[in-house]
């Protein structure tokens, strides 16, 4: 399998080179040169997989078809390491939760538990493998890598956990000063092992995104220094979260003649484009229902086909601040295969367009209306007394507590939903990481797993810098040399 740019560049690579380089020379993202298809036959035995070997053995085979320079030994190896019950709480990894009430003949919708890993947040599922899968290529390679992040709240602390004291990597991981949860700041800043930095920039997460992708585009700096990234924008961690998607159509459906939706928060759309590249191999999506928040650029997007990001000052905080983003960096994804992967003109649309205009507008394009028609993909916006009537109706019919993002993701999915069409929405986070708000509309403290009591207390460390890319590179030097 070759990788391509979604800005038309000329160089074809292959898995592991993209693995370790994050954003294309040209600035564009990687994408896989085709979709695998998978038909009738393939996705049977798929599900005989998931039936026999689980979440690791059915990882492995859509793992395959698109990772070659692997040894398939090695590979079956690095899925089986990384989704065991012992790390991800679960025999099935993910296991759907039925919203069903009391009598009722079918569950109203699913919640699809991503969150069970080891920072309680659904990035632990793609960012377990893609530590696993760093320090096998470093090795092979007898190289380091000095990984550069942004993170609105959970990217962080999942990447973090999952590189700790991993051997030839360091973390130098960027987020917006003072716009994350408590705990969610808890869980990054109270690690002092050597090789993780934290950097609290002085902005909003689009600041630190920008910052990632400044770096990242100064090749010579980026080879020097060896950057790689686990954002979305590594394609590795978007192939990962593929995985869940069919894990939860098997699990909602009996037979492959059926059909599921998928609802999920979306601010940066990576979780919501695994879902895309899912439906693009076969997977019988009838809709991806992206659910944003107060930060709308998305959901005005698929009712407008307008895309117009905001500026810091215009980036609302919200009580699901995991969202608050005006940049989602892996649309650009979607609209490369929207547009029928014409580079040249996704390059425009993402260079001169979104720098010079601050927006970009397809109404009138012809290619606008298969977004739904063909791609499958609606939207919603949810507030945040949307947000708390969600919870409390949550909690009140089916006595589960919800978080914040997926209480989003659940207001939107019932707008969205068809009769006799499961409806699964992919739960992002633990209440806990947002405690505060589900005291507001519960008045009652979430449940808190033990290993963190008191949190919150430990000593920290973290960098707090202006949003100026010198000064990163900078300190990034500085903790290199």
């Amino acid at each position: 399998m070759l990788y391509l740019s979604t800005r038309g560049h000329t160089d074809r690579k292959r898995f592991c080179e993209i693995l370790l380089e994050g954003l294309a020379p040209d600035g564009g993202l990687y994408l896989p040169a085709h979709y695998p298809q998978i038909d009738a036959q393939k996705l049977a035995q798929w599900r005989g997989i998931w039936d026999t070997q689980g979440y690791a053995g059915l990882a492995f085979a859509v793992l395959s078809l698109y990772i070659d320079d692997i040894p398939a030994a090695d590979l079956k190896a690095l899925c089986d390491k990384t989704y065991t019950e012992q790390v991800f709480g679960s025999p099935q990894i993910v296991p759907l939760k039925p919203l069903q009430a009391p009598g009722a003949p079918t569950p109203e919708l699913y919640l699809e538990a991503l969150s069970n890993g080891p920072t309680l947040a659904f990035k632990d599922m793609a960012m377990q493998l893609l530590g696993n899968l760093f320090e096998y290529e470093l090795s092979r390679r007898d190289e380091e890598l000095n990984i550069l992040g942004a993170t609105s709240g959970d990217t962080g602390s999942a990447a973090e956990y999952a590189m700790r004291g991993k051997k030839g990597v360091r973390v130098f991981m960027t987020s917006p000063n003072g716009r994350m949860s408590p705990f969610q700041q808890a869980q990054m800043f109270s690690l002092l092992d050597e090789n993780i930095h934290n950097i609290a920039i002085d902005g909003v997460f689009d600041d630190c995104q920008d910052i990632v992708k400044a770096v990242s585009n100064d090749l010579t700096f980026k080879r020097k220094y060896k950057i790689g990234t686990v954002n979305s924008i590594n394609w590795a961690r978007l192939l990962a979260q593929v995985v869940y998607y069919f894990a939860g159509y098997f699990q909602a459906t009996k037979t492959n003649a059926e059909e599921v939706n998928f609802s999920v928060p979306s601010g940066n759309f990576g979780n919501v484009c695994a879902g895309h590249v899912a439906r693009m191999m076969g997977l019988p999506i009838a809709k991806l229902v992206v659910a944003t928040n107060e930060n709308d650029v998305l959901d005005e997007f698929f009712r407008t086909g307008v895309y117009r990001v905001r500026g810091s000052a215009d980036t609302h905080e919200t009580s699901s601040p995991s969202m608050d983003i005006s940049k989602a960096s892996n649309f650009e994804r979607f609209i490369f295969d929207l547009l029928g992967r014409d580079g040249s003109r996704v390059a425009h649309l993402f260079g001169a367009a979104i720098h010079e205009q601050g927006r970009f507008d397809l109404s009138s394009d012809p290619l606008f209306v298969q977004a739904a028609q063909r791609y499958g993909f609606v939207s919603g916006k949810s507030t945040h007394a949307d947000r708390l009537a969600t919870i409390r109706d949550v909690f009140a019919r089916y006595g589960i507590m919800v978080d914040t993002h997926t209480a989003d993701g659940v207001k939107v999915a019932r707008e969205h939903q068809q009769t006799g069409v499961p409806m699964l929405v992919l739960e992002t986070a633990l209440p806990i990481k947002f405690a505060s708000t589900l005291v507001e509309a519960l008045g009652r403290e979430p449940y808190r797993p033990a290993q963190f009591n008191g949190i919150e207390a430990l000593p920290k460390r973290v960098q707090i810098m202006p949003a100026d890319t010198a000064l990163i590179k900078e300190y990034i030097a500085a903790h290199c040399d």
